[in-house]
Protein backbone atom coordinates (compact mmCIF):
# COMPACT_ATOMS: atom_id res chain seq x y z
CA UNK A 1 0.00 0.00 0.00
CA UNK A 2 0.99 3.60 -1.04
CA UNK A 3 1.78 5.89 2.12
CA UNK A 4 -1.83 7.59 1.22
CA UNK A 5 -3.58 4.56 1.64
CA UNK A 6 -1.81 3.41 4.89
CA UNK A 7 -3.03 6.82 6.58
CA UNK A 8 -6.88 6.35 5.30
CA UNK A 9 -6.87 3.05 7.28
CA UNK A 10 -5.50 4.67 10.62
CA UNK A 11 -7.94 6.01 13.91
CA UNK A 12 -6.38 7.51 16.43
CA UNK A 13 -7.99 8.21 19.76
CA UNK A 14 -8.26 9.03 23.00
CA UNK A 15 -11.11 7.60 25.90
CA UNK A 16 -11.22 10.78 28.50
CA UNK A 17 -14.02 11.07 31.11
CA UNK A 18 -14.06 11.51 35.43
CA UNK A 19 -13.03 8.87 37.37
CA UNK A 20 -14.58 5.75 38.05
CA UNK A 21 -17.51 6.31 34.78
CA UNK A 22 -16.00 3.28 33.37
CA UNK A 23 -13.45 4.06 30.82
CA UNK A 24 -10.80 1.65 31.74
CA UNK A 25 -13.43 -0.94 31.70
CA UNK A 26 -14.81 0.10 28.15
CA UNK A 27 -10.89 0.08 27.26
CA UNK A 28 -10.98 -3.69 27.83
CA UNK A 29 -13.95 -4.53 25.94
CA UNK A 30 -13.36 -2.06 23.06
CA UNK A 31 -9.78 -5.14 22.94
CA UNK A 32 -12.32 -7.81 23.53
CA UNK A 33 -14.57 -7.27 20.64
CA UNK A 34 -11.90 -6.47 18.03
CA UNK A 35 -10.00 -9.62 18.96
CA UNK A 36 -6.89 -8.29 20.71
CA UNK A 37 -7.45 -10.28 23.80
CA UNK A 38 -9.66 -13.36 24.93
CA UNK A 39 -10.46 -12.20 28.42
CA UNK A 40 -11.00 -9.03 29.60
CA UNK A 41 -9.60 -7.54 32.80
CA UNK A 42 -11.05 -6.12 35.80
CA UNK A 43 -10.47 -3.10 37.85
CA UNK A 44 -12.37 -4.40 41.24
CA UNK A 45 -10.26 -4.43 44.31
CA UNK A 46 -6.69 -5.02 45.77
CA UNK A 47 -7.92 -8.89 45.66
CA UNK A 48 -8.82 -9.08 41.96
CA UNK A 49 -6.83 -11.72 39.86
CA UNK A 50 -6.98 -9.92 36.81
CA UNK A 51 -6.19 -6.41 36.53
CA UNK A 52 -6.90 -4.08 33.54
CA UNK A 53 -5.17 -4.95 30.39
CA UNK A 54 -4.11 -0.70 30.31
CA UNK A 55 -3.40 -0.59 34.35
CA UNK A 56 0.25 -2.62 33.88
CA UNK A 57 1.69 0.08 36.74
CA UNK A 58 1.78 -2.24 40.59
CA UNK A 59 -0.22 0.95 42.19
CA UNK A 60 -2.60 0.79 39.39
CA UNK A 61 -3.34 -2.75 40.00
CA UNK A 62 -3.37 -2.36 44.08
CA UNK A 63 -5.80 1.34 43.73
CA UNK A 64 -8.03 -0.17 41.03
CA UNK A 65 -7.28 3.46 39.05
CA UNK A 66 -5.37 4.45 36.26
CA UNK A 67 -2.36 7.32 36.77
CA UNK A 68 -0.31 6.36 33.38
CA UNK A 69 -1.54 6.58 30.36
CA UNK A 70 -1.60 2.99 28.37
CA UNK A 71 -1.26 2.78 24.46
CA UNK A 72 -2.55 0.11 22.43
CA UNK A 73 -2.87 -0.92 19.16
CA UNK A 74 -5.41 -3.45 17.08
CA UNK A 75 -7.07 -3.68 14.13
CA UNK A 76 -10.89 -3.85 13.57
CA UNK A 77 -12.05 -4.62 9.66
CA UNK A 78 -10.11 -2.90 7.71
CA UNK A 79 -8.65 -0.15 9.98
CA UNK A 80 -5.35 0.04 12.02
CA UNK A 81 -6.76 1.75 15.56
CA UNK A 82 -4.69 3.05 18.05
CA UNK A 83 -6.31 3.51 21.07
CA UNK A 84 -5.09 5.84 24.14
CA UNK A 85 -6.21 4.92 27.67
CA UNK A 86 -5.61 8.14 30.02
CA UNK A 87 -5.72 9.04 33.44
CA UNK A 88 -8.99 9.92 34.94
CA UNK A 89 -8.32 11.40 37.87
CA UNK A 90 -7.38 14.51 37.98
CA UNK A 91 -4.57 14.66 39.96
CA UNK A 92 -3.11 13.30 36.07
CA UNK A 93 -4.31 15.57 34.22
CA UNK A 94 -1.14 16.87 32.94
CA UNK A 95 -0.44 13.61 31.29
CA UNK A 96 -4.14 13.71 29.67
CA UNK A 97 -3.24 16.75 28.46
CA UNK A 98 -0.25 15.31 26.40
CA UNK A 99 -1.90 12.51 25.21
CA UNK A 100 -4.90 14.55 23.55
CA UNK A 101 -2.21 15.85 21.36
CA UNK A 102 -1.21 12.99 19.89
CA UNK A 103 -4.86 11.67 19.12
CA UNK A 104 -7.21 12.67 15.79
CA UNK A 105 -10.26 11.91 18.32
CA UNK A 106 -11.74 11.48 21.68
CA UNK A 107 -14.01 9.30 22.88
CA UNK A 108 -15.83 10.69 26.18
CA UNK A 109 -17.49 8.04 28.42
CA UNK A 110 -19.79 9.55 31.09
CA UNK A 111 -22.05 7.66 33.81
CA UNK A 112 -25.55 7.83 33.27
CA UNK A 113 -26.32 8.51 37.01
CA UNK A 114 -23.68 11.37 37.74
CA UNK A 115 -23.91 13.03 33.82
CA UNK A 116 -21.00 15.67 32.77
CA UNK A 117 -18.88 15.80 35.88
CA UNK A 118 -16.23 18.25 36.64
CA UNK A 119 -13.14 16.47 35.19
CA UNK A 120 -15.02 15.22 31.64
CA UNK A 121 -15.62 19.44 31.28
CA UNK A 122 -12.06 20.09 32.24
CA UNK A 123 -11.02 18.14 29.49
CA UNK A 124 -13.32 18.66 26.84
CA UNK A 125 -12.23 22.46 26.89
CA UNK A 126 -8.81 20.41 26.42
CA UNK A 127 -10.53 19.07 23.09
CA UNK A 128 -12.42 21.82 22.08
CA UNK A 129 -9.52 24.36 22.14
CA UNK A 130 -8.07 21.72 19.42
CA UNK A 131 -11.42 20.81 17.77
CA UNK A 132 -10.67 17.12 18.51
CA UNK A 133 -14.13 15.31 17.07
CA UNK A 134 -15.42 13.81 20.06
CA UNK A 135 -17.83 10.12 20.48
CA UNK A 136 -19.73 10.17 23.65
CA UNK A 137 -20.99 7.13 25.28
CA UNK A 138 -23.52 7.22 28.06
CA UNK A 139 -22.63 4.09 30.59
CA UNK A 140 -23.88 2.18 33.17
CA UNK A 141 -27.71 1.50 32.02
CA UNK A 142 -27.84 -1.25 33.78
CA UNK A 143 -28.05 0.64 36.42
CA UNK A 144 -30.60 3.36 38.18
CA UNK A 145 -29.62 6.51 36.31
CA UNK A 146 -31.00 9.91 35.45
CA UNK A 147 -33.52 10.13 32.22
CA UNK A 148 -31.73 10.00 28.89
CA UNK A 149 -34.09 13.23 27.87
CA UNK A 150 -31.99 14.88 30.82
CA UNK A 151 -28.29 13.69 30.15
CA UNK A 152 -28.50 14.43 26.05
CA UNK A 153 -29.99 17.76 27.39
CA UNK A 154 -26.75 18.76 29.91
CA UNK A 155 -24.33 17.52 27.62
CA UNK A 156 -25.63 19.92 24.54
CA UNK A 157 -25.89 22.49 27.54
CA UNK A 158 -22.59 21.86 29.51
CA UNK A 159 -19.83 21.00 26.62
CA UNK A 160 -21.81 23.32 24.05
CA UNK A 161 -22.00 21.24 21.30
CA UNK A 162 -25.04 19.82 19.26
CA UNK A 163 -25.98 16.00 20.60
CA UNK A 164 -26.86 13.75 18.12
CA UNK A 165 -28.34 10.12 19.27
CA UNK A 166 -27.41 7.32 17.43
CA UNK A 167 -28.75 4.55 19.99
CA UNK A 168 -31.11 4.34 22.34
CA UNK A 169 -31.39 3.40 25.52
CA UNK A 170 -35.01 1.18 26.36
CA UNK A 171 -35.67 0.97 29.94
CA UNK A 172 -33.06 1.37 32.48
CA UNK A 173 -31.64 -0.47 35.62
CA UNK A 174 -33.28 -4.07 36.17
CA UNK A 175 -35.54 -2.86 33.27
CA UNK A 176 -33.13 -1.91 30.99
CA UNK A 177 -34.09 -4.07 28.15
CA UNK A 178 -31.58 -2.86 25.36
CA UNK A 179 -30.52 0.12 22.89
CA UNK A 180 -32.50 0.82 19.90
CA UNK A 181 -30.24 1.58 16.74
CA UNK A 182 -32.09 4.83 15.04
CA UNK A 183 -29.87 4.77 12.18
CA UNK A 184 -30.71 1.22 11.58
CA UNK A 185 -33.84 0.81 13.23
CA UNK A 186 -33.33 -2.03 15.47
CA UNK A 187 -33.03 -3.53 18.78
CA UNK A 188 -30.24 -5.04 20.15
CA UNK A 189 -31.87 -6.88 23.03
CA UNK A 190 -29.55 -6.68 26.20
CA UNK A 191 -28.67 -9.24 28.59
CA UNK A 192 -25.98 -9.49 31.19
CA UNK A 193 -22.59 -11.00 31.74
CA UNK A 194 -19.49 -9.11 31.72
CA UNK A 195 -17.17 -12.22 31.17
CA UNK A 196 -19.39 -14.00 28.33
CA UNK A 197 -17.11 -14.33 25.19
CA UNK A 198 -18.23 -11.78 22.38
CA UNK A 199 -20.22 -14.79 20.26
CA UNK A 200 -22.06 -12.43 17.93
CA UNK A 201 -25.17 -14.16 18.77
CA UNK A 202 -26.75 -10.69 20.12
CA UNK A 203 -30.77 -11.24 19.71
CA UNK A 204 -31.30 -8.38 17.27
CA UNK A 205 -34.81 -7.09 16.29
CA UNK A 206 -35.85 -5.27 13.22
CA UNK A 207 -39.54 -4.98 14.28
CA UNK A 208 -40.55 -3.85 17.48
CA UNK A 209 -44.02 -2.69 16.60
CA UNK A 210 -45.25 -6.22 17.19
CA UNK A 211 -47.41 -7.65 19.69
CA UNK A 212 -44.59 -10.15 21.11
CA UNK A 213 -42.35 -7.41 21.30
CA UNK A 214 -44.99 -4.50 23.13
CA UNK A 215 -46.02 -7.66 25.49
CA UNK A 216 -42.18 -8.30 25.94
CA UNK A 217 -40.85 -5.05 26.89
CA UNK A 218 -43.82 -3.23 28.37
CA UNK A 219 -43.82 0.44 29.51
CA UNK A 220 -40.06 0.92 28.98
CA UNK A 221 -40.79 0.02 25.17
CA UNK A 222 -43.63 2.46 24.74
CA UNK A 223 -41.55 5.00 26.85
CA UNK A 224 -38.13 4.92 24.71
CA UNK A 225 -40.56 5.17 21.44
CA UNK A 226 -42.06 8.40 22.82
CA UNK A 227 -38.57 9.69 23.29
CA UNK A 228 -37.40 8.23 20.01
CA UNK A 229 -39.92 10.39 17.95
CA UNK A 230 -38.72 14.04 20.63
CA UNK A 231 -35.32 13.10 19.91
CA UNK A 232 -36.03 12.38 16.09
CA UNK A 233 -37.52 15.66 16.06
CA UNK A 234 -35.42 17.94 18.24
CA UNK A 235 -31.97 16.77 16.92
CA UNK A 236 -29.96 17.92 14.30
CA UNK A 237 -29.54 15.38 11.57
CA UNK A 238 -25.94 14.32 11.83
CA UNK A 239 -23.48 16.19 9.83
CA UNK A 240 -20.20 14.55 9.56
CA UNK A 241 -18.45 18.11 8.66
CA UNK A 242 -19.99 19.52 11.89
CA UNK A 243 -18.57 16.56 14.18
CA UNK A 244 -15.30 16.70 12.32
CA UNK A 245 -15.28 20.47 13.59
CA UNK A 246 -15.98 19.27 17.00
CA UNK A 247 -19.79 20.89 16.37
CA UNK A 248 -21.66 17.63 17.31
CA UNK A 249 -20.88 14.83 19.25
CA UNK A 250 -22.77 11.04 18.46
CA UNK A 251 -24.13 9.51 20.94
CA UNK A 252 -24.48 6.15 22.10
CA UNK A 253 -25.74 4.48 24.82
CA UNK A 254 -24.84 0.84 27.22
CA UNK A 255 -23.66 -1.16 29.86
CA UNK A 256 -19.81 -1.96 29.20
CA UNK A 257 -19.57 -4.09 32.18
CA UNK A 258 -21.73 -6.70 30.20
CA UNK A 259 -20.25 -5.64 26.77
CA UNK A 260 -23.34 -3.73 25.74
CA UNK A 261 -23.35 -1.05 23.40
CA UNK A 262 -19.58 -1.95 22.65
CA UNK A 263 -20.20 -2.99 19.09
CA UNK A 264 -21.84 0.29 18.18
CA UNK A 265 -18.96 2.34 19.46
CA UNK A 266 -16.43 0.44 17.49
CA UNK A 267 -18.47 0.28 14.65
CA UNK A 268 -18.34 4.21 14.92
CA UNK A 269 -15.15 4.60 15.53
CA UNK A 270 -14.19 2.58 12.53
CA UNK A 271 -16.74 4.65 10.46
CA UNK A 272 -17.05 8.17 11.94
CA UNK A 273 -13.49 8.75 13.38
CA UNK A 274 -11.13 10.84 10.64
CA UNK A 275 -7.86 9.66 9.69
CA UNK A 276 -4.66 11.58 10.46
CA UNK A 277 -4.88 15.21 9.27
CA UNK A 278 -1.94 17.88 9.02
CA UNK A 279 -0.15 18.79 11.83
CA UNK A 280 1.47 22.04 12.28
CA UNK A 281 5.04 22.68 12.84
CA UNK A 282 6.64 26.16 13.82
CA UNK A 283 7.87 25.98 10.31
CA UNK A 284 5.29 24.84 8.14
CA UNK A 285 2.00 22.60 8.10
CA UNK A 286 3.10 18.88 7.72
CA UNK A 287 0.90 16.85 5.80
CA UNK A 288 0.44 12.70 6.90
CA UNK A 289 1.64 11.28 3.00
CA UNK A 290 4.88 13.25 2.67
CA UNK A 291 6.99 10.75 1.99
CA UNK A 292 9.67 11.64 4.24
CA UNK A 293 9.02 10.50 8.20
CA UNK A 294 7.82 12.91 10.93
CA UNK A 295 7.05 12.34 14.34
CA UNK A 296 7.03 13.90 17.45
CA UNK A 297 7.52 12.32 21.37
CA UNK A 298 4.17 13.32 23.73
CA UNK A 299 5.31 10.83 26.51
CA UNK A 300 8.33 9.39 28.08
CA UNK A 301 7.46 6.46 30.35
CA UNK A 302 10.18 4.72 32.89
CA UNK A 303 10.48 0.96 33.79
CA UNK A 304 7.56 -0.65 31.67
CA UNK A 305 9.65 -3.47 32.58
CA UNK A 306 11.08 -3.30 36.14
CA UNK A 307 13.76 -6.08 34.81
CA UNK A 308 14.99 -4.08 32.46
CA UNK A 309 15.09 -0.42 33.92
CA UNK A 310 14.23 0.42 30.15
CA UNK A 311 12.83 4.29 29.23
CA UNK A 312 10.12 4.15 26.39
CA UNK A 313 9.96 7.29 23.98
CA UNK A 314 6.32 7.15 22.63
CA UNK A 315 6.32 8.97 19.45
CA UNK A 316 3.76 9.70 17.26
CA UNK A 317 4.11 9.41 13.74
CA UNK A 318 2.91 12.50 11.97
CA UNK A 319 4.18 12.22 8.39
CA UNK A 320 5.95 9.84 6.02
CA UNK A 321 7.04 5.77 6.72
CA UNK A 322 9.33 4.65 9.61
CA UNK A 323 10.89 1.96 9.25
CA UNK A 324 13.14 0.13 11.74
CA UNK A 325 16.83 1.01 11.73
CA UNK A 326 16.27 4.33 9.43
CA UNK A 327 18.86 7.46 10.65
CA UNK A 328 16.35 9.77 12.28
CA UNK A 329 17.56 13.28 13.89
CA UNK A 330 16.60 14.70 17.33
CA UNK A 331 15.84 18.27 16.14
CA UNK A 332 16.51 19.87 19.50
CA UNK A 333 19.89 18.52 20.10
CA UNK A 334 21.08 17.65 16.35
CA UNK A 335 21.41 14.22 17.39
CA UNK A 336 21.34 11.33 15.01
CA UNK A 337 19.74 7.80 16.41
CA UNK A 338 18.84 4.46 14.51
CA UNK A 339 16.62 2.89 16.64
CA UNK A 340 16.68 -0.60 16.29
CA UNK A 341 14.49 -2.19 18.90
CA UNK A 342 11.54 0.22 18.07
CA UNK A 343 8.22 -1.43 19.50
CA UNK A 344 4.47 -1.10 19.09
CA UNK A 345 2.25 -1.49 22.52
CA UNK A 346 -1.09 -3.34 23.83
CA UNK A 347 -0.62 -1.85 27.10
CA UNK A 348 2.75 -2.86 28.88
CA UNK A 349 3.00 -5.81 25.91
CA UNK A 350 4.92 -5.09 23.11
CA UNK A 351 5.92 -6.22 20.06
CA UNK A 352 9.10 -5.60 17.92
CA UNK A 353 7.27 -3.71 14.81
CA UNK A 354 9.33 -2.65 11.47
CA UNK A 355 7.40 -0.28 9.90
CA UNK A 356 4.78 2.21 10.95
CA UNK A 357 2.65 5.10 9.63
CA UNK A 358 1.45 8.63 10.38
CA UNK A 359 -1.66 8.30 13.26
CA UNK A 360 0.49 4.87 14.43
CA UNK A 361 2.58 5.13 18.10
CA UNK A 362 5.70 3.67 18.56
CA UNK A 363 8.07 3.24 21.09
CA UNK A 364 11.54 4.12 21.31
CA UNK A 365 13.68 2.84 23.96
CA UNK A 366 16.53 5.28 24.77
CA UNK A 367 18.79 6.63 27.37
CA UNK A 368 18.00 9.75 28.21
CA UNK A 369 18.18 11.11 24.35
CA UNK A 370 14.84 11.66 24.17
CA UNK A 371 12.37 14.00 25.98
CA UNK A 372 9.32 15.75 25.57
CA UNK A 373 8.02 17.54 23.01
CA UNK A 374 11.02 16.56 21.23
CA UNK A 375 10.44 16.05 17.17
CA UNK A 376 12.30 13.52 14.73
CA UNK A 377 12.67 14.01 11.21
CA UNK A 378 15.12 12.50 8.73
CA UNK A 379 16.97 15.77 8.42
CA UNK A 380 14.54 18.50 8.25
CA UNK A 381 14.51 21.44 10.92
CA UNK A 382 11.31 21.00 12.59
CA UNK A 383 9.32 21.91 15.51
CA UNK A 384 6.11 20.72 16.14
CA UNK A 385 4.32 22.69 18.80
CA UNK A 386 1.30 22.13 21.18
CA UNK A 387 2.61 19.82 23.99
CA UNK A 388 1.37 21.75 27.39
CA UNK A 389 3.27 21.86 30.70
CA UNK A 390 0.94 23.53 33.48
CA UNK A 391 3.00 25.32 36.38
CA UNK A 392 2.28 22.91 39.81
CA UNK A 393 -0.08 24.15 41.53
CA UNK A 394 1.54 22.40 45.23
CA UNK A 395 5.25 21.97 46.11
CA UNK A 396 6.73 19.62 48.12
CA UNK A 397 10.66 18.93 49.46
CA UNK A 398 12.12 15.10 48.98
CA UNK A 399 14.84 13.81 51.71
CA UNK A 400 16.24 10.51 51.15
CA UNK A 401 15.25 8.27 54.13
CA UNK A 402 18.82 6.39 53.71
CA UNK A 403 21.85 9.03 53.09
CA UNK A 404 23.62 6.19 50.78
CA UNK A 405 20.97 6.20 48.36
CA UNK A 406 21.19 9.85 47.30
CA UNK A 407 22.48 8.91 43.84
CA UNK A 408 19.43 6.29 42.73
CA UNK A 409 17.38 9.53 43.91
CA UNK A 410 18.71 11.42 41.59
CA UNK A 411 18.71 9.54 38.86
CA UNK A 412 15.13 8.04 39.95
CA UNK A 413 13.44 11.82 40.40
CA UNK A 414 15.34 12.63 36.88
CA UNK A 415 13.61 9.79 35.00
CA UNK A 416 10.37 10.52 36.70
CA UNK A 417 10.79 13.95 35.97
CA UNK A 418 11.54 13.62 32.52
CA UNK A 419 8.44 11.40 31.67
CA UNK A 420 6.10 14.04 33.40
CA UNK A 421 4.95 11.98 36.33
CA UNK A 422 5.97 15.03 38.14
CA UNK A 423 7.83 18.40 38.35
CA UNK A 424 11.29 17.89 39.63
CA UNK A 425 13.24 21.66 40.33
CA UNK A 426 16.38 22.24 41.61
CA UNK A 427 17.36 25.24 43.71
CA UNK A 428 19.50 27.42 42.58
CA UNK A 429 21.50 27.97 45.40
CA UNK A 430 21.42 24.02 46.30
CA UNK A 431 19.86 22.32 49.10
CA UNK A 432 16.38 20.07 49.23
CA UNK A 433 14.88 18.91 45.48
CA UNK A 434 11.58 20.30 45.35
CA UNK A 435 8.67 18.15 43.60
CA UNK A 436 6.27 20.17 41.80
CA UNK A 437 2.20 18.63 41.28
CA UNK A 438 -0.90 19.50 39.87
CA UNK A 439 -2.83 17.11 42.42
CA UNK A 440 -1.24 15.84 45.89
CA UNK A 441 -2.36 12.02 44.56
CA UNK A 442 1.35 12.25 42.51
CA UNK A 443 3.61 13.02 45.26
CA UNK A 444 2.22 9.75 46.97
CA UNK A 445 2.63 7.66 43.25
CA UNK A 446 6.05 9.14 43.22
CA UNK A 447 6.90 8.10 46.18
CA UNK A 448 5.84 5.11 45.73
CA UNK A 449 7.70 4.43 42.77
CA UNK A 450 10.88 5.30 44.12
CA UNK A 451 10.81 2.83 46.67
CA UNK A 452 9.68 -0.03 44.44
CA UNK A 453 11.09 0.55 40.89
CA UNK A 454 14.16 2.60 42.27
CA UNK A 455 14.83 0.84 45.86
CA UNK A 456 14.63 4.39 47.54
CA UNK A 457 12.22 4.86 50.04
CA UNK A 458 11.83 8.97 50.60
CA UNK A 459 10.52 11.44 52.92
CA UNK A 460 8.37 14.27 51.24
CA UNK A 461 8.30 17.59 53.39
CA UNK A 462 6.32 20.31 53.48
CA UNK A 463 7.76 23.53 51.31
CA UNK A 464 7.17 26.98 51.41
CA UNK A 465 6.31 27.96 48.17
CA UNK A 466 3.06 28.01 46.64
CA UNK A 467 3.37 29.27 42.97
CA UNK A 468 5.45 28.82 39.90
CA UNK A 469 6.04 30.39 37.20
CA UNK A 470 8.68 29.67 34.30
CA UNK A 471 10.59 33.44 33.36
CA UNK A 472 12.44 34.53 29.66
CA UNK A 473 13.94 37.80 28.68
CA UNK A 474 14.63 38.51 25.18
CA UNK A 475 17.52 40.60 27.16
CA UNK A 476 20.46 37.95 28.39
CA UNK A 477 21.92 40.38 30.55
CA UNK A 478 18.64 41.28 32.08
CA UNK A 479 17.70 37.72 32.79
CA UNK A 480 21.30 37.10 34.20
CA UNK A 481 20.47 39.81 36.66
CA UNK A 482 17.23 38.69 37.36
CA UNK A 483 18.63 35.76 38.77
CA UNK A 484 20.98 37.20 40.63
CA UNK A 485 19.14 39.03 42.66
CA UNK A 486 16.22 36.33 42.98
CA UNK A 487 18.78 33.24 43.31
CA UNK A 488 16.84 32.23 46.49
CA UNK A 489 13.31 31.94 44.66
CA UNK A 490 14.49 30.47 41.18
CA UNK A 491 15.21 26.50 40.44
CA UNK A 492 15.46 24.64 37.43
CA UNK A 493 13.47 22.18 36.32
CA UNK A 494 14.19 18.55 33.78
CA UNK A 495 14.99 20.59 31.06
CA UNK A 496 16.91 23.30 33.09
CA UNK A 497 14.46 25.82 32.37
CA UNK A 498 14.78 28.85 35.11
CA UNK A 499 11.90 28.79 37.42
CA UNK A 500 10.44 31.67 39.76
CA UNK A 501 8.99 30.47 42.87
CA UNK A 502 6.73 32.85 45.34
CA UNK A 503 4.94 31.54 48.51
CA UNK A 504 2.07 33.78 47.75
CA UNK A 505 0.32 35.75 44.89
CA UNK A 506 1.53 38.97 46.33
CA UNK A 507 4.99 38.13 45.68
CA UNK A 508 4.64 37.19 42.38
CA UNK A 509 3.11 40.90 41.92
CA UNK A 510 5.55 42.44 43.35
CA UNK A 511 8.19 40.77 41.39
CA UNK A 512 6.39 41.31 38.01
CA UNK A 513 6.31 44.94 38.73
CA UNK A 514 9.83 45.38 39.86
CA UNK A 515 11.29 43.14 36.82
CA UNK A 516 8.45 44.42 33.88
CA UNK A 517 11.21 43.00 30.76
CA UNK A 518 11.13 39.75 32.52
CA UNK A 519 8.41 37.19 30.88
CA UNK A 520 6.55 34.87 33.47
CA UNK A 521 4.54 32.53 32.07
CA UNK A 522 2.18 29.52 33.63
CA UNK A 523 2.74 27.30 30.88
CA UNK A 524 5.06 26.36 28.74
CA UNK A 525 5.76 23.50 25.57
CA UNK A 526 9.45 21.96 25.86
CA UNK A 527 12.84 22.66 26.44
CA UNK A 528 12.52 26.76 26.79
CA UNK A 529 9.79 26.97 24.33
CA UNK A 530 7.16 29.28 26.42
CA UNK A 531 3.96 29.74 24.90
CA UNK A 532 0.80 31.14 25.92
CA UNK A 533 -2.49 29.55 25.37
CA UNK A 534 -6.43 29.51 25.40
CA UNK A 535 -6.42 26.93 28.43
CA UNK A 536 -4.32 29.54 30.77
CA UNK A 537 -6.41 30.60 33.48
Amino acid sequence: MTIAQEVARRRTFAIISHPDAGKTTLTEKLLLFAGAIQIAGTVKGRKATRHATSDWMEIEKQRGISVASSVMQIEYKDCVVNLLDTPGHQDFSEDTYRVLTAVDAALMVIDAANGVEAQTLRLLQVCRARNTPILTFVNKMDREVREPLDLVDEIERTLGMAAVPFTWPVGMGKRFHGVYDLREKRMRVFRAGADRIVDGDDEILTDIDTPQAVERFGEELAHAKNEFELVSGASPDFDKAAFLAGKQTPIFFGSAINNFGVQEILDALAELAPPPGPRMAIQREVKPDETRFTGVTFKIQANMDPAHRDRIAFVRVCSGKFERGMKLNVVRNKKSIRPGSVVSFLSQRRELLDVAFPGDIIGIPNHGTLQLGDTLTEGEDLQFTGLPFFAPEIFQGVEVADPMKSKQLKLGLAQLGEEGAIQVFRPHHGGTLLLGAVGQLQFEVVAHRLQHEYGVPVRVVPSKFTIARWVTCDDPREMDRFIEASGHRIAYDAVDAPTFLASARAELTVTQELWPKIKFHALREHAGLVFQSRLEG
